[in-house]
């Protein structure tokens, strides 16, 4: 069950919810985003939840939080003056969150956890792989005939004589393909393309982006990562806590990765973190996979406990991706073909070395999220007051901020005095939240590797963690926060 209201905002930007935005209890979440109501009427269905709780008393402490500060957000009134249909997320305890409008995932709707038919039973094998080659061959044409390619040598103009030329050369390909596309739609072998299309969550009526949607969009593109501010942060983190050892199959293997993630998406960020976590899923497939083998053949049932924490993290990769989808980052045909058919290579990489030897396996999935936690602090640090000015996606808001954390909670192996509640009122809590998921992805590869897991999971069983005192269940808990309660516990 979920709780997205979706609700006609006044032209203010951001601070037009700021009303709304303090802890209340609001008891069962029910799922009522397919209805589109105004901001009064909004008010009133929480009053009267509040009401039903006996906590109406709290809504009269509303004040006004969360201003603009220059937010790109804050444009796309129509013609009335309103932003158009935006979600607003009530989280379990009360607090309001305004989410992103727009979702510009490739899979935005039904393709999405949360959207459509979530938990639906899919189509046989055959169908599945027609409606999608259907699917993706149209792409693919578009792809030619419009040419996507352009947006990605828009943000990487050549810089010497060789990539000149092979800028040419690619230049040439794509104009050839888009001839020959051009010749067979007018033959029965292919149908006529449109000029443009979008998803329909980021188009009016008339299939015009909206406005609003559209600003954001601009300020995404805003968003910058360089490959050399990376490297020399890494070249910081390990001089500060030592290199990860690894045999040079693993670390050759490792560095093949970041050389081609550091060619291939240049300058293109979102693109850049979608394709990372859809490889970033593939381990915990993989060490699954091996694990329920093990298991079904009666060599080794040990395992269960770790099936449950690779399921949890592969789960928490899931929202990553997600996250990375509904900004956009699976739009290009290009970027989809390539991240997909990489992440198939990449699990039989790792079947093959988990077979011969777990403990490199692992030793891998380390460098991996090391190397994901480090582009992440770097992207956070330098877009900083971008990501701050614009919401948090629906996905994000659902994971960090749902009734059910118990799959978060699961993913993280080390113990903690208080549960980790993190803040998520923008997008960048949002990227923080992923940077210090990635850390706790570390720390539980590093524990696999050398074999400390055992003991960490049998702290955890033996001394589960307790909520915050003063703290609701699933309220937000700041960095600050957790470090005065532990100093506090241990005085």
């Amino acid at each position: 069950m979920r709780s997205i209201y979706t609700v006609n905002l006044p032209g203010q930007g951001r601070s037009s919810i700021s009303s709304l935005r303090q802890p209340r209890q609001l008891g069962v979440r029910s799922q009522i985003r397919s209805r589109t109501v105004s901001q009064s009427q909004a008010q009133e269905t929480r009053k009267k939840s509040l009401k039903e709780t006996g906590d109406i008393n709290k809504d009269s402490n509303s004040n006004s939080k969360g201003k603009n500060n220059g937010s790109p957000y804050e444009g796309g009134q129509d013609d009335e003056g309103n932003l158009g249909a935006c979600d607003v997320f009530v989280a379990p305890d009360g607090e309001v969150t305004q989410a992103m409008c727009c979702d510009y995932g490739f899979r935005s709707g039904v393709g999405r956890l949360y959207q459509g038919s979530t938990g639906e039973v899919p189509k046989n094998f055959f169908a599945l792989g027609g409606d999608n080659f259907a699917r993706e061959f149209k792409q693919l044409r578009r792809s030619f005939r419009f040419n996507e390619y352009k947006s990605i040598s828009d943000v990487n103009p050549p810089r010497n004589f060789v990539e000149r030329v092979w800028g040419s050369v690619q230049h040439k390909g794509v104009q050839a393909l888009a001839t020959l596309d051009e010749k067979l739609e007018q033959t029965p072998l292919l149908e006529e393309l449109d000029p443009n299309e979008m998803p329909d969550e980021v188009t009016d009526s008339n299939g015009k982006i909206t406005q609003d949607c559209s600003e954001v969009r601009s300020a995404l593109r805003g968003l910058v990562l360089r490959n050399e501010d990376v490297t020399a942060y890494e070249h910081v983190r390990k001089a500060k806590e030592g290199e990860v050892s690894a045999p040079w199959p693993i670390r050759w293997t490792y560095n093949f990765l970041c050389f081609s993630l550091d060619i291939l998406y240049k300058n293109r960020p979102i693109q850049r973190f979608w394709v990372l976590e859809v490889v970033a899923r593939m381990p915990y497939f993989a060490y699954i996979s091996m694990l329920h083998l093990y298991e079904s053949l009666g060599w080794w049932r040990a395992g269960a406990e770790l099936r449950r924490v690779h399921f949890a993290e592969e789960w928490n990769e899931l929202h990553h991706l997600q996250i990375m989808e509904s900004l956009g980052g699976d739009q290009m045909w290009w970027d989809r073909f390539l991240a997909q058919h990489s992440a198939i290579f990449y699990f039989w990489v790792l079947i093959l070395f988990y077979t011969f030897a777990p403990r490199m396996a692992y030793v891998f999935s380390e460098l991996v999220e090391h190397h994901a936690a480090d582009t992440y602090k770097v992207f956070t640090d330098t877009n900083e007051d971008l990501l701050k000015s614009l919401p948090p996606p629906v996905c994000a808001l659902e994971y960090y901020r749902g009734g059910d954390l118990y799959m978060f909670d699961a993913f993280m192996t080390t113990k903690k005095e208080m549960p980790r509640r993190p803040p998520c009122n923008t997008l960048y809590d949002v990227f923080v939240n992923v940077r210090d998921d990635e850390g706790e992805h570390v720390k539980t590869m590093t524990a696999c590797a050398d074999k400390t897991i055992v003991e960490s999971l049998k702290e955890l069983h033996d001394s589960p963690v307790k909520p915050m005192a003063g703290k609701k269940e699933n309220a937000p808990v700041s960095m600050d926060e957790q470090k005065m309660d532990n100093k506090s516990s241990h005085l």
